[in-house]
């Protein structure tokens, strides 16, 4: 299917370079961990990557000012926004909405692993637990 949502020639460069950055070193046997500021690379969004071999484990309680969405990129996950409980799995994605409250754990078998994007140049976070 073709797309053409708008009209290139509507849209000029802005002048920022391309840019890259690492985001985790993948050796094989080791969960992703690692972080991108957006202003780094001159974008809105900061990505972040999160893995675990450990069930039940994950990051703690937590807000951002900013809206989040999770990729999971392989696993299990169960996560707690606000007052909702999400499953998910390997090749589905969450939305958090900014100022809820939010965690996620490993539910297993197995590594959970995820790319999570928050919708801001850089990390703003305030731990609740």
């Amino acid at each position: 299917m073709t797309r053409k949502d708008f009209d290139p020639g509507s849209v000029q460069p802005d002048g920022r370079a391309p840019a890259k950055r690492t985001l985790f070193t993948a050796d094989g046997t080791t969960p992703w961990r690692g972080n991108v500021p957006g202003a780094e690379l001159g974008g809105e969004v900061t990505v972040l990557t999160y893995g675990t071999d450990e069930i039940g484990a994950g990051p703690r309680l937590h807000v951002h000012p900013y809206d989040e969405t999770f990729v999971v990129v392989a696993g299990r996950a169960r996560f707690f926004v606000g007052d909702a409980v999400i499953e998910a799995t390997e090749g589905e994605v969450v939305f958090g909405p900014k100022g809820l409250p939010h965690r996620f754990e490993n539910i297993g078998p197995g590594r959970l692993q995820t790319v999570d994007i928050h919708h801001s140049p850089r990390w703003i976070q305030t731990d609740l637990d």
